[in-house]
C-alpha cells in the first residue's frame, strides 16, 4: 500500500513548511517521525493508508494557537480545509478529525477509532533520547527564562508525570515498540543519577542551539 502521490505532493508543499514555525518539540522532524511511524502501524492493521498519511501530517497544526487545546484546534484545521474533499469523504474527514482530537497523550478517552490509536501510539515517539530530548527542548523554547537547575526540575517533573510509573501516558496497540521503549524510559526516570546524567547530557547540547 503507497500513500496517492498527489496527496503527498500537496502535504509535503503545503502542509508540513507549517510545522517550522512551531518549537523544536513540535518541528518539521517530529511530524515527519510520527508520519513515518503512522505508515507502519498502517500497513500492520489494514487500515486506510492514504487516511493515516494525512491525520499524522496535521496532528499538530493546533500549535498554532494555545498548546493545551492543540488536539481540538488541529482538528478543525482538518476538518475546515475543504481541499482534502479531492482525496476523502465527508466521513472519512469525520473520522480524521476525531483521530487528531484524540491524538493527546494526556486526552481521558480512548481513542474512537483505530486511526485515533495508529496516530496517538506513532506521536509516543517513545524511543529514551527522543523523549528526553523533546523534552528539553520544549522547556528551552517555552520557558528560556529558566536557568539550568530550574529547566531540570521542569524537565523532571515533566518526565516523571507523563512516562513513569502511573503518568497519564497510555498505549492502546498492544505490542507495538513503544511498550519495550516506555520500560526503557521508565528505568531511567527511576534511577535519579540516570535522569540527571541524560539531561546534563542534552541540555549540554541543545542550550544553545
Amino acid at each position: 500500500m503507497e500513500v496517492n502521490l498527489e496527496l503527498m505532493s500537496f502535504i509535503e508543499t503545503i502542509i508540513l513548511p507549517k510545522y517550522n514555525d512551531f518549537d523544536p518539540a513540535h518541528s518539521l522532524v517530529h511530524v515527519q517521525r510520527v508520519i513515518a511511524s503512522s505508515l507502519v502501524l498502517a500497513r500492520k492493521l489494514g487500515a486506510d493508508i492514504d487516511m493515516v498519511y494525512a491525520i499524522a501530517a496535521y496532528h499538530d497544526l493546533g500549535m498554532s494557537g494555545p498548546r493545551a487545546i492543540h488536539h481540538v484546534t488541529g482538528g478543525k484545521i482538518l476538518a475546515a480545509d475543504k481541499r482534502l474533499a479531492k482525496w476523502f469523504s465527508p466521513e472519512q474527514v469525520k473520522i480524521m478529525r476525531e483521530a487528531v482530537e484524540d491524538h493527546r497523550a494526556s486526552a481521558s478517552h480512548e481513542p474512537r477509532s483505530i486511526y485515533g490509536k495508529i496516530v496517538a501510539e506513532a506521536d509516543r515517539d517513545l524511543q529514551p533520547d527522543i523523549v528526553f530530548t523533546r523534552a528539553i527542548q520544549f522547556g528551552l523554547g517555552h520557558y528560556s527564562e529558566l536557568g539550568e537547575e530550574e529547566q531540570y526540575t521542569r524537565f523532571r517533573n515533566h518526565v516523571s508525570e507523563k512516562y513513569g510509573n502511573g503518568g497519564y501516558l497510555r498505549l492502546w496497540i498492544p505490542n507495538s515498540p513503544n511498550e519495550q521503549y516506555l520500560k526503557e524510559v521508565r528505568e531511567i526516570i527511576n534511577d535519579k543519577t540516570k535522569l540527571r546524567g541524560v539531561f546534563d547530557k542534552h541540555y549540554a547540547k541543545l542550550k544553545d542551539q
